[in-house]
């Protein structure tokens, strides 16, 4: 079964860094784990300010992802990939969810990892994903940054 995690950020101090600096973060332990990320990302400016910080994540280097477009690549894919729409069958490892809502694919991940940013709005369609997964059963750890 899907494991979920909510990992809830602290007062933001600037707009979206707090959410990009974790994901960032949470990324590169994906990584170093051999994991297979899907990041969906529903905002597109959100989208480009996480693919832009994934490539200067690391001094001297960065994490190996790109952009879903939903179409194949003929080159092999990264380990993580950012997009909005139906995960590749590559991708279902872990899957961070930056949208307002629960998406239909989540089970077929290993676990979900749900960004829960400070602001109130957020907070509210946090706490409804989880009574979501909650009254369906499934495992939900928190983790206070």
């Amino acid at each position: 079964m899907t494991r979920i995690d909510f990992y809830i950020l602290p007062e933001p101090t600037q707009a979206n860094g707090d959410t990009v600096n974790t994901v960032c973060r949470l990324c590169e332990k994906a990584a170093a784990s051999g994991a297979r990320v899907y990041l969906r990302v529903p905002q597109s400016e959100l989208a480009e300010q996480i693919d832009g910080a994934l490539w200067s994540y690391k001094e001297g280097g960065f994490l190996s992802h790109e952009i879903d477009t939903g179409k194949p690549s003929a080159d092999p894919q990264p380990l993580i990939l950012i997009g909005n729409g139906e995960p590749p069958p590559t991708h279902h490892g872990i899957l961070f969810n930056l949208g307002a809502d629960v998406p239909t694919y989540f089970s077929r991940f290993e676990r979900v990892l749900e960004i829960v940013p400070a602001t109130v709005a957020d907070r509210s369609s946090s706490r409804e994903r989880y009574k979501f997964y909650r009254d369906r059963g499934y495992e939900l750890k928190t983790h206070n940054l």
